[in-house]
């Protein structure tokens, strides 16, 4: 069955007759961007009611050697391993183990007193919290956590191997050391807003990882292939990979200052250490590899409320806290949310095209997600551009939605 006739299929009578032509436009744009050198390659999936409507890879998965991009080849999905990291945690809150307003310190002892540096003029002034941080601070990104590149604090985080240290500042997979270890020695510098007052993205899911760890006596990596990725059948999503497979991970890119792709080094700020390094570093805010359909399955457990192919990982009320605004304005006063780790389109227009309800995020590496509940409709789309400037991920959601025909936009 060719590709349209299987989306005609799909979609049904509200799905007009042109609109598998209008599909057709993510292989314009794909192939198009490919051809200018402004990606090396990508994988794009979009599933409707579970099934897939478009799955398909362009261009290369390593051009200098050759080697094209495939369905199944293997990505660095960086901040994408956030989502499922923080459904580990719900999978805790639910088992009694960990509750949403325990304070980290329960956990991790160093995060009792912890200390923010104030922007101002001059010395930097360093002055105690107000209060302790809290799981739902972690969940949220409101606990005043970034990745230490700030100026104020820099210079402290580098000399701890954080920061500047530490690649783009998320980069852990080069550390000899457990993910708890580099938290313990997080909390002994200073963060850079009070705990609740803002959102402030940085190592908050690694501590959620730490607490996992702490709170269900096994790694992390054990844990999420327990409760997660293994009942998921997710075999390709894992922190590290076995060096025979190596020939299936995607190689990085960089966007030049002609937007043109150059190959980006090796390791913390290019290649990383993801087949050759120490393996001892599970970073649950951007440590895993993945694929668009191991990371799609996922998603539809998620967008299901918990539970796909009859294995239920979360209960529908977790997945509703995860996938609804829990932070008012403090996000985006402009339409966009953040819940137990999935960011939240509330108005319509405040991301695209994309229905209000819907939810997801993105990757460093240039990967990104969301789920649309009105549509039915997970939607993958992995690269690896460090940094990335392609601007094709806006694009991308524009040709998935205008091809949506049967769906009401409000």
């Amino acid at each position: 069955m060719s590709l349209a006739l299987a989306v005609t299929m799909l979609l049904g009578v509200g799905f007009a007759a042109q609109a598998p032509d209008r599909l057709g436009r993510i292989d314009h744009l794909f192939q198009q961007f490919v051809d200018d050198d402004r990606i090396a390659g990508a994988v794009v999936l979009v599933l409707r009611d579970g099934k897939p409507v478009y799955d398909k890879a362009f261009g290369w998965a390593d051009k200098e050697a050759g080697r094209k991009m495939t369905t199944d080849t293997i990505f660095r999905i960086a901040s994408q391993s956030k989502a499922i990291t923080s459904a580990a945690i719900m999978s805790l809150v639910e088992e009694g183990k960990v509750a949403i307003n325990d304070p980290a310190s329960r956990y991790i002892p160093g995060f009792a007193k912890t200390t923010v540096a104030l922007p101002g003029e001059g010395d930097v002034k360093v002055v105690p919290a107000r209060r302790q941080i809290t799981v739902r601070d972690l969940l949220t990104h409101t606990a005043g956590i970034s990745y230490g590149t700030n100026l104020s604090i820099a210079s402290q985080y580098e000399s701890k191997g954080l920061g500047p240290a530490a690649g783009f500042g998320w980069y852990t997979a080069d550390k000899n050391e457990p993910i708890c270890n580099t938290m313990e020695t997080l909390a002994t510098l200073p963060f850079v807003a009070q705990p609740g007052e803002s959102w402030v993205y940085g190592y908050n899911t690694d501590i959620l990882g730490c607490i996992v760890e702490r709170a269900s006596g096994m790694s992390l990596d054990e844990f999420i292939r327990a409760r997660i990725t293994g009942p998921l059948g997710m075999k390709d999503t894992q922190f590290y990979l076995p060096a025979g497979e190596r020939d299936r991970l995607a190689a990085v890119y960089s966007s030049g200052s002609n937007g043109k792709i150059t190959r980006a080094p090796d390791g913390a700020r290019g290649q990383g250490h993801y087949v050759d390094g120490p393996h001892r570093s599970f970073a649950g805010g951007a440590g895993l590899l993945s694929t668009a359909r191991d990371y799609a399955q996922f998603l539809e457990m998620i967008r299901r409320g918990g539970e796909v192919d009859g294995v239920r990982v979360l209960s529908p009320r977790a997945v509703a806290l995860m996938s609804t605004n829990q932070v008012g304005t403090l996000h985006s006063p402009n339409g966009l949310g953040f819940g137990y780790g999935f960011q939240t389109t509330d108005r319509y227009g405040a991301n695209g095209m994309e229905s209000v309800g819907s939810f997801g995020w993105a990757g460093a590496y240039g990967t990104t997600y969301r789920i649309d509940p009105k549509a039915n409709m997970v939607t993958v789309m992995m690269i690896q551009m460090l940094p990335n400037t392609s601007g094709v991920a806006e694009r991308f959601s524009a040709t998935v939605y205008q091809s949506l025909l049967d769906v009401p936009v409000k």
